[in-house]
């Protein structure tokens, strides 16, 4: 075993460490070990990326699980988990590469005790893993525990330091801290508690290091921090204790190793000096020295770590499914991506393509902690390499942009706000390289603009989608409710009447009358046992028919009567399940009272389009991995009355081929009128099924599986290849019975989210019918549009309203619900249409003008200057004119007037190249507009521009008078 005290040879190796962890809690300590969720978060809008152990096990510490889920059953766990700190509340990523131990990608090695040890396990546990298993010594080691708080109301967590006396810690090394070092809080609200957290002295030698404890010291680092949650913050801002007390533990294993293997900084641990190898291998330069600040010249240091750290980060986050993109989560990976590729290009002078190298490396050093990495090291590559490619040309795009704008600004003014933070956000165009390039031309971007864009773009994220995901407040219950129910033995609502449909003697869906009892009303985060009229609430039943929304489909519709009321309805707006209890908000018409009685109605016609949409997901699953290939994976979905969502893993845009393909096979299976069955088994014999498809979210134990055309008895028996060739799904959703109701399905929309993964948008029933109408009757335009067009009109007004026409059919064809398949089409023949379209304008304008240069030739001879005035439908067919007369007579300078009905006068000029610099075709222009109280504009040897006719024989003067003056 590696003591710290000794020198490198022997210290253990990364994955020992980690593997020592997970064995000591598992093994030792009766823990489950469970696999690193995604990064990728699950149904946590407010997170952009999983950044801590615990945030797979929050709906554990809020009570809202279900109580038949397998997180329900958890009571001591451990694990090691993928962990990324890049925008939002916790960002490191500006920060990595400056030093030596901040990361984008981390692991954090935890262990959870939910409802079952506390504090004195915890740390007991703790230290002997430390000390006894790792042999940390103990002289090394400093514990920290919470001071209390007065203005809380909260004591000393005495209990706390009693224990790490009682383990044989010296009173000196235990040393208390206010609430901003030794109290964790999950947010603004929710569960919270004291913490303990353990320090490392890297110098040791017999010292007391107490006094560099929590001071930012980097000889003394917090290694481990263990997080009793025993209270729930409050809205207002107080402290309740929770009903359960629950042990939250974390430990950088990057951090972990550093202190194992001897080493003060984390990039010189075996996590790390790999791939710091690969980029050195891969750049040629010189390698890499562990340089920090000024002594780092180039920063050549920086751009290693950078990299390095980066490259990991990009392999977790794209195996997890979250890839560089526009938005969220997407677009911060795609910082990090960019930011990696510039460090690679400007610092390392790395040719293209080195990031996307690294990655063999980033799987040999990971791969066996994260088997996933090994599955997708290719796409790994594909991606970051086609990213890298996009980023070259957008900066290349960019340069470009701030050229142009430079050129065209007044002297001694800022470079537009606007202009800048276009680059930024749509190009992705990095600030400190907008700075950069400015600063070469001696141009400031003018920083306030900027800054006042940025903020205006914060505050309309900050009120975007999240704002309408905020919990509402009368149908999420809050944990002391939850509590509250289970203390007073209140039975989870029995929400199996949801089921219960049949298909009646003429094939119409007959739904069971469901009557119930209200156990309890919920209103403003408390539980109440009556609601005025006129309050909005939650009401919790016994038993209930209605759909909560889960699993991506929407929430029943309907309304409840009190028995004997006939008359009196109470609209139910939304159902959610929280921790087993079902909450219908109802908005009180009377009093309503616990007790009472109610009688449910679901909105059928809603239920029904729900279930259709919801059996059309499955099939269309089941149709994109049969014509895409079984690596097609679902990546998340949404059902509702009107359409279905369906977001899949992609190499590249489906094609018109097989999006019909897809289609074929969907209307296949609804001509067969499959039986649709449906079965709850135990979770773990349903995940034994072969072909099995199922998302990543935590499910109920038993579970629900549907299965298309095959029963679930056939698909569960042993080495059953039944559901490799059907839909076959674990789904708690309501569906049809049989297939044919569906009647159709078409795909009326398919693009791609990001790189990699493509979102479909579908209907059913008489929409997809109506959708494949229209898509009929908009391609009879197309036809009649194309054969007006062979006509070869050879009048510019007909060809330019049948431009306009086309024009017009490519909006509406771009926006109507049509199939996507023959919306491609359809767009395809309506660009080359536009193509022939413009063709033919410019061919007749090109004729037009040749006849009109002829006949003013004709009329001047070859003198020096031609001025006059011509008819002219358009600016361009007048500029094509002066161009002929030029090209006719090389050594003319010409300018034309062309007077139109509307009292407007075009006016267009050419100057010989002879007569530069003396005589500017733009100058001109503007002299004889200017006369005619108009504007022009141009260059030294072509301009345009207009005026008003009230002003035309002055001009013509003028324009002789000025080219006269030059000559």
């Amino acid at each position: 075993r590696c003591s710290p005290r000794r020198g490198a040879a022997g210290c253990p190796p990364a994955g020992q460490v980690r593997a020592t962890f997970l064995r000591f809690f598992q093994e030792r300590h009766g823990h489950r070990r469970l696999p690193s969720a995604p990064v990728r978060p699950r149904g946590d809008p407010r997170l952009l990326f999983v950044n801590a152990g615990m945030n797979q096990f929050k709906p554990i510490f809020l009570g809202t699980m279900h109580p038949r889920s397998e997180l329900a059953q958890h009571r001591r766990v451990v694990n090691s988990q993928k962990c990324v700190r890049a925008g939002g509340k916790h960002n490191d990523l500006e920060d990595v590469g400056r030093d030596t131990y901040h990361h984008t990608f981390f692991e954090m090695l935890g262990n959870w005790s939910f409802g079952d040890y506390f504090k004195e396990e915890a740390c007991s546990m703790a230290w002997e893993l430390l000390t006894e298993v790792y042999e940390i010594p103990r002289d090394r080691l400093y514990v920290t525990y919470f001071a209390g708080d007065s203005s809380l109301g909260l004591s000393a967590d005495e209990e706390c330091r009693d224990v790490w006396l009682r383990l044989g810690v010296p009173a000196s090394r235990v040393l208390p801290f206010p609430l901003k070092d030794n109290f964790w809080e999950m947010g603004d609200t929710g569960p919270c508690g004291p913490c303990t957290e353990i320090h490392y002295d890297h110098v040791g030698g017999g010292r007391n290091a107490a006094a560099l404890v929590n001071q930012g010291s980097p000889d003394v680092v917090e290694i481990w921090n263990l997080v009793f949650m025993q209270y729930s913050r409050e809205v207002e801002g107080n402290l309740l204790p929770l009903p359960q007390h629950h042990v939250d533990t974390g430990m950088g294993l990057e951090r972990l190793v550093t202190v194992l293997q001897n080493k003060r900084s984390n990039y010189d641990t075996d996590l790390f000096t790999p791939i710091l190898d690969a980029i050195h291998k891969g750049c040629g330069g010189p390698r890499y020295q562990g340089l920090v600040g000024d002594a780092d010249v180039g920063r050549v240091n920086m751009a290693y770590r950078v990299v390095a750290d980066h490259v990991r980060t990009l392999c977790v986050c794209i195996t997890d499914g979250v890839y560089p993109g526009l938005s969220g989560a997407e677009l911060v990976l795609r910082r990090i991506l960019r930011r990696a590729v510039r460090f690679c290009s400007e610092v390392l002078h790395a040719p293209p393509g080195l990031l996307a190298s690294l990655v063999p490396t980033v799987v040999e050093v990971l791969g066996d902690a994260y088997p996933e990495l090994k599955k997708n090291a290719d796409q790994i590559m594909d991606v970051i390499n086609e990213n890298e490619a996009a980023f070259m040309s957008s900066l290349e795009r960019g340069r470009r942009i701030i050229e142009r704008t430079v050129q065209q600004m007044e002297p001694s003014t800022n470079f537009p706000a606007e202009v800048a933070w276009s680059l930024y956000g749509n190009l992705g165009f990095p600030l400190d390289l907008i700075d950069l390039m400015l600063e070469e031309k001696g141009i400031s971007l003018d920083s306030a603009a900027f800054n006042k864009l940025a903020l205006a773009d914060a505050k309309r994220k900050a009120a975007g989608p999240q704002a309408g995901q905020l919990e509402d407040t009368n149908t999420c219950l809050d944990v002391h409710s939850l509590a509250q129910l289970q203390s007073h033995n209140v039975p989870a609502t029995d929400d199996s009447p949801k089921y219960a449909y049949t298909l009646g003697q003429h094939g119409q869906y007959e739904f069971s009358p469901c009557q119930a009892t209200v156990l309890m009303l919920y209103r403003d985060q408390s539980l109440q046992k009556e609601v005025e009229a006129g309050q909005r609430c939650g009401v919790i039943l016994d038993r209930t028919n209605f759909y909560a929304e889960q699993g991506g489909q929407a929430s029943d519709q309907g309304y409840m009567i009190r028995l004997g009321q006939q008359d009196v309805l109470f609209p139910v707006e939304s159902v959610r399940h929280c921790g087993g209890y079902v909450i219908h908000e109802v908005t009180a018409v009377e009093t309503l009272c616990a007790g009472d009685q109610v009688q449910l109605f679901v909105d059928e016609a809603q239920r029904l389009a729900c279930m259709t949409n919801h059996t059309a997901t499955h099939l269309l699953n089941f149709a994109l991995r049969h014509v895409l290939g079984d690596n097609t994976e679902q990546r998340g979905s949404h059902v509702t009355a009107e359409r279905l969502r369906f977001d899949f893993d992609t190499k590249g845009p489906v094609t018109v081929e097989q999006l019909q393909q897809v289609e074929q096979v969907v209307q296949d299976v609804i001509k067969r009128n499959e039986v649709v069955h449906m079965a709850e088994v135990p979770l773990t014999l349903a995940r034994r099924v072969r072909g099995l498809r199922a998302v990543d979210e935590g499910y109920p134990d038993p579970v629900r599986i549907v299965s298309l055309g095959v029963p679930v008895e056939s698909v569960l028996t042993c080495d059953s290849e039944a559901a490799m060739q059907t839909s076959v799904e674990l789904c708690c959703g309501t569906h049809l019975l049989q297939t044919g109701a569906m009647e159709d399905l078409a795909i009326i929309s398919e693009r791609q989210l990001v790189k990699g993964i493509s979102r479909v948008i579908a209907v059913t029933g008489r929409q997809a019918k109506q959708a494949r109408e229209v898509g009929q009757c908009l391609a009879m335009e197309v036809d009649s549009l194309s054969l007006r067009m062979q006509q070869r009109s050879t009048s510019i007004p007909e060809m330019q309203n049948l431009s306009k026409e086309v024009g017009q059919l490519t909006k509406v064809v771009a926006s109507t619900a049509v199939p996507q398949w023959q919306r491609k089409e359809l767009q395809t023949s309506l660009k080359a249409l536009q193509r022939t379209a413009n063709t033919a304008i410019r061919k007749l304008e090109m004729q037009k003008a040749e006849e009109k240069a002829q006949s003013v030739l004709a009329k001047h001879c070859n003198g020096p200057v031609i001025i006059d005035t011509v008819p002219a439908d358009s600016l361009s067919i007048l500029m094509k004119v002066v161009n002929q007369l030029c090209d006719k007579s090389p050594g003319t300078s010409v300018l034309l007037l062309s007077p139109q009905a509307s009292g407007e006068v075009l006016c267009a000029c050419q100057v010989s190249k002879n007569c530069l610099p003396m005589f500017s075709a733009a100058d001109w222009a503007v002299a004889v507009c200017t006369q005619m109280e108009g504007k022009a504009g141009g260059s030294p040897v072509v301009a345009k521009g207009s005026g008003n006719a009230k002003g035309m024989q002055g001009a013509l003067t003028t324009a002789l008078e000025f080219a006269r003056s030059k000559l």
